[in-house]
């Protein structure tokens, strides 16, 4: 699978083109954040300031009381932890459009528990007026700025920055509220978010071969939480649910998932897949989604305990997938 550099830097430049308003503030990340070609081009409406998380976030409302729409770039852990209390009071409480761009979220960074963001979709959901968005592919990340632009109030995106792989057609862009469907079927369904998708995508060209029907829904919004057709496909599973998620199990995906089907009263089995209640150590992505149990194969594992069914696949099995891009709902076997 070919994979793509610097998608949001090129992406960003050319989609603020036409937009004077669009202003970027940096926290001393801006190479690492894909910012410097946005500061490069527009050098008039780029901000660096400095290694100060929480000024820059008072700042960002500011600018949004004046008309300009602000979109702030740094570690996705440096944005809740450090500034929690500024991006309530100067952002969503006056509920001001600042966009809030977070990298390196959680296994996406081998630097350890103080750069891994682990419960940020957890604490940002509790926010009232805040938006939560995660790109999982190329084309999310293209699309996402169009998608969360005509949003009211701040929105926060789990963005990937680096080589990412291209998962969706590029004509098919993220639409806030929804949900894409990779596959249909009604003995599983499956709901992952962020780079988990391209890991269950893996998994689940190998286990439709071998018989199983899985509704694989791409969860690219995580707040506000309530497009019906996940509560439908839910509804539908035979054997049950299951989440996966980069991220811990408290409060993100899955959490999300567990209060709507308890309100819709869907009496379904619901496996949770994404840190359990830890903390993680610095290593590299392949082997923090191995060690946690994040991977394709971590999924097939628990599709056996669900289904009760041995599906004898391996590791080179699935190291044998090549992920072709989905080219719509209707061609899912071109996964």
């Amino acid at each position: 699978m070919p994979l793509l550099s610097r998608v949001h830097a090129r992406n960003l430049v050319q989609w603020a083109k036409d937009k004077p308003e669009v202003i970027v503030l940096s926290a001393d990340l801006t190479s690492s954040t894909e910012a410097d070609l946005f500061r490069d081009t527009y050098p008039d409406r780029f901000f660096s300031m400095g290694m100060a998380e929480q000024n820059m976030m008072s700042f960002a409302g500011g600018l949004a009381r004046e008309g300009f729409v602000p979109c702030v770039h740094t570690f996705a852990v440096f944005i809740y932890r450090r500034a929690y209390d500024q991006i309530c009071d100067s952002i969503a409480y006056p509920n001001l459009r600042v966009r809030l761009f977070g990298f390196l979220p959680g296994v996406t960074t081998p630097g350890g528990a103080t750069h891994q963001a682990i419960e940020d979709i957890a604490v940002l959901r509790a926010l009232p007026n805040m938006t939560i968005v995660e790109v999982g592919d190329a084309t999310d990340v293209e699309t996402a700025l169009d998608a969360i632009h005509a949003a009211d109030g701040p929105v926060y995106v789990r963005m990937l920055r680096g080589e990412i792989p291209r998962l969706f057609p590029a004509d098919e862009p993220l639409r806030l509220g929804r949900a894409r469907v990779l596959s249909t079927g009604s003995d599983l369904a499956l709901f992952s978010a962020g780079i988990c998708t391209e890991e269950a995508m893996r998994a689940t060209s190998i286990l439709r071969a071998r018989g199983l029907s899985i509704q694989h829904m791409h969860i690219s919004t995580l707040k506000p939480f309530n497009d019906p057709a996940v509560m439908d496909a839910a509804s539908r599973a035979r054997y049950g649910v299951i989440t996966m998620e980069n991220h811990t199990i408290v409060g993100g995906l899955g959490t999300a998932v567990a209060e709507r089907m308890a309100e819709a009263g869907v009496g379904k089995r619901l496996v949770r897949m994404g840190l359990n209640d830890t903390f993680i150590h610095g290593a590299s992505r392949p082997y923090l989604m191995r060690e946690y149990d994040l991977d394709a194969l971590a999924l097939v594992r628990q599709i056996e305990k669900l289904t009760g069914a041995s599906l004898n696949i391996t590791e080179d099995d699935l190291a044998a997938v090549r992920l072709d891009a989905a080219h719509s709902e209707a061609k899912a076997e071109a996964l």
